[in-house]
């Protein structure tokens, strides 16, 4: 899609310096830019990059200089090339229409415009909204609620009685819905406990590839508006987490843990039962999380077992003389061994 570099910043709310009529049709990095490409430019040590790129068109903060291209300043550079990229360069249909091996049962409910790839399974007494898009070797069981324009990338399995929100993406492998690892030890043998509940998912959620979800043991497992899972991260029965929170990659969310809204979770982060961490906190890369434990509004933490980042930068640097402090007391027992 073309649109000139008047419509652009309109569209973003940016200030216009340069040629209002500059067409621009798509979105790329300095380096890989072409003419009609629109980049953009988030920090002054990166200005080099712009001056030298094919591109006629960029993003700039307010303040900064460029000579030579047509500028749209906005205070979030980055956040508006975001926004304009969603715009010029929209995502593919995943599938068009309904594929002749799609299998859909009878009582099952499909709004207009829903699109179902080859070999999608679809339960009796699912409901799929305007626009849902499922891709192909996915399973929707029974029950299932999905609401309008909802994107499942192919092989995307969601167990009975599931409900996503509106704008939900899945990507590919992801499991929703399956049973919570809970069992009661008795009789000298593990009893599955039931696993009646289900899983809630809100508004504008994206979850990456191979995640699983699992469902609550007697009520449900909520994952809020606007929630980001990256890939390969385990979320278990009863779990909570709140609006606008991110969780990075191979993340464990074990059960029955609230997780607050705008949470941000790094990578590898162990998080035990029964945690809870409040709204705004920060939980740094493979740090560990004990059961019970509660992350305070706003803190954030490291390292395991977690806690705050300025006592562990300050531990850790200890840490890391060990070497030097061992040597120096073998030096002192010696010395004192020979008095």
């Amino acid at each position: 899609m073309t649109r000139t570099a008047r419509e652009i910043a309109i569209y973003v709310g940016a200030e216009l310096e340069g040629d209002p009529t500059l067409p621009v049709s798509g979105c790329a990095s300095p380096e890989s830019a072409g003419p009609q490409d629109l980049i953009y430019v988030d920090s002054p040590r990166h200005l080099d990059r712009a001056a030298r790129s094919a591109a006629r068109c960029l993003l700039l903060g307010e303040g900064a200089r460029l000579g030579g291209k047509t500028l749209l300043r906005v205070a979030n550079p980055k956040l508006a090339f975001a926004k304009a990229a969603a715009w010029l360069v929209p995502r593919a249909p995943l599938v068009p229409g309904i594929h002749p091996t799609a299998l859909v049962a009878a009582s099952a409910r499909l709004a207009p415009g829903v699109a179902l790839g080859p070999y999608a399974v679809i339960e009796d007494n699912a409901e799929i909204g305007a626009g849902t898009e499922i891709g192909a070797f996915c399973f929707v069981g029974c029950c299932v609620r999905l609401g309008v324009n909802c994107r499942l990338e192919p092989r995307v399995t969601l167990y009975p009685g599931v409900r996503l929100g509106q704008r939900v993406v899945v990507h590919a492998g992801t499991v929703i819905g399956s049973d919570g690892f809970g069992y009661v030890f008795g009789e000298d043998k593990h009893w599955k406990f039931p696993q009646l509940g289900t899983v809630e998912i809100g508004d504008d959620v994206e979850i990456g590839a191979n995640t699983t979800i699992d469902r609550g043991a007697l009520d449900a497992t909520h994952i809020g508006p606007g929630v980001k899972i990256d890939n390969l991260v385990q979320v278990a029965h009863n779990v909570q987490i709140g609006e606008q929170t991110v969780v990075a990659a191979q993340t464990g969310i074990s059960g029955s843990s609230v997780v607050g809204k705008n949470v941000l979770i790094g990578g590898q982060v162990g998080i035990a039962d029964h945690c809870h961490i409040e709204d705004g906190a920060v939980a740094g890369a493979q740090a560990g999380i004990p059961t019970g434990k509660t992350i305070r509004t706003g803190q954030t933490v490291w390292g395991t077992p977690a806690r705050p980042l300025k006592k562990f930068k300050e531990q850790y640097a200890w840490f890391a003389r060990l070497p030097e402090l061992a040597e120096r007391l073998r030096k002192l027992e010696r010395a004192r061994s020979g008095q």
